[in-house]
């Protein structure tokens, strides 16, 4: 059984995600394995709560943007990891070390950390637009 460092999770509101993105950092987190390591493709992933691929690749993007997921420097094909902030751990002591150790590498520039967009006042919601009728030329 793995224990969920819980750090990054009650920022997780203001992170302004999208549903595909919640949706994929669900399956990341459901894959990974201990230190937040997580081997698979977009498309598996995407896949697995049933997203396009261009919605799985938008979702991706947003929560690499966020510093949720990490990629290796070297673009490793399907290996990603989560942000220390929000992985999981074999045991309460890895997990106690990790966010110790992810707290010094993020103050010393080595780790980002997990960032919200910084919005005055929050964008408004998208509003559904009803259909209109439009003549046709000619």
């Amino acid at each position: 059984m793995l224990i969920q460092a819980s750090a990054g999770f009650g920022m997780l509101y203001r992170l302004d995600l999208t549903k595909a993105a919640m949706e994929l950092l669900s399956a990341l987190i459901e894959r990974q394995k201990p230190g937040g390591e997580v081997n698979a493709s977009q498309a598996e992933l995407g896949a697995r709560v049933g997203l396009s691929r261009n919605s799985t690749n938008t979702a991706m993007g947003l929560l690499e943007s966020r510093n949720l997921v990490l990629r290796p420097k070297d673009r490793k094909y399907r290996t990603y990891y989560l942000h220390p902030y929000i992985a999981s751990y074999a045991s309460q002591e890895e997990l106690e070390e990790a966010i110790e150790d992810a707290a010094e590498r993020i103050e010393s520039g080595e780790l980002p950390e997990i960032t919200a967009p910084l919005y005055e006042t929050a964008p408004p919601k998208r509003q559904s637009q009803p259909l209109r009728a439009v003549r046709a030329a000619g």
